[in-house]
């Protein structure tokens, strides 16, 4: 096993974890960030190509005993070091780095996903904290694969992935400029549009094939989007209220089209 001990972060190996305020140059390079326990855990169960980690000596000792590390270079450092990176005191200990998954073509994608599949397609979602929520919620409520547009924040940025908490490991993810992919797209299945003053929720049919789209934070879906659309669905208000957070729409989008596409949860967890 790798191991190497270290006093500071200069090292070139240890180059992205210096530079986590620069995450497009870890998309540029194939690589993103993990940080924390469980989300660095679910990393190491998902099979995908990890490069490093770098992590307190308790971390290594607990970890060690689960999981193979041959074919990684671990990097031990006092949790104090670890803390300059994120510029808080509040760092669990442990981070990774790894090479985002070889990305189907759209079409390829379609032609692997199972009967009545569900799809999350994202436009122009800029923060990648509720990029990750969505991530986590479409992993949560059963759908196949993500589709992110390329006006949207990638779901491998570092704050996607660690909002996900993982998530994005297990599901599919291709990046597409949605006016390109929609009309390939709805040669297979319906595409609903997440958006306020639509029809409502309760009345919708989220059955067969489909793919769900939520739109920026601030403005929402962009028109040439929404005219690609087969329905508009809104969720009803009270109070006044005209809208919900993107990342709490999707839940309950989400949720909806899973009760009644009738699938049924393996578990139950509220965390």
């Amino acid at each position: 096993m790798n191991i190497r001990e270290i006093q500071s972060l200069d090292l070139r190996e240890l180059e992205p974890y210096r530079t986590l305020r620069r995450p497009q140059q870890h998309i540029a390079q194939g690589i993103f960030v993990a940080e924390g326990e469980k989300v660095v855990r679910r990393l190491l169960d998902s099979g995908l190509s990890v490069i490093s980690i770098l992590l307190t000596r308790a971390w290594l000792e607990a970890i060690r005993q689960i999981y193979s590390l041959e074919l990684i270079e671990i990097f031990v450092a006092e949790k104090n070091l670890l803390e300059t990176i994120v510029g808080f005191p509040l760092h669990q200990g442990i981070m990774a780095v790894a090479r985002v998954p070889q990305e189907l073509a759209l079409m390829e994608l379609m032609n692997q996903l199972p009967k009545d599949f569900l799809l999350v397609a994202m436009d122009g979602i800029v923060s990648a904290e509720n990029v990750g929520v969505i991530v986590r919620k479409a992993a949560a409520f059963g759908a196949h694969a993500i589709i992110s547009g390329t006006n949207s924040s990638s779901p491998y940025l570092r704050r996607a992935v660690r909002n996900s908490m993982g998530a994005v490991f297990r599901l599919p993810v291709v990046h597409a400029d949605l006016s390109d992919a929609f009309p390939e797209i709805r040669r297979s299945c319906r595409i609903i549009a997440a958006t306020p003053g639509g029809e409502s929720i309760q009345n919708a049919d989220f059955s067969g094939n489909l793919c769900v789209v939520f739109g920026n934070e601030g403005t929402g879906l962009s028109d040439e989007i929404l005219k690609l659309c087969d329905a508009r669905i809104g969720i009803p208000m009270m109070n006044d209220t005209d809208s919900l957070n993107v990342a709490s729409a999707a839940a309950v989008f989400l949720y909806v089209a899973a009760l009644m596409r009738g699938l049924k949860p393996a578990n139950s967890d509220a965390g």
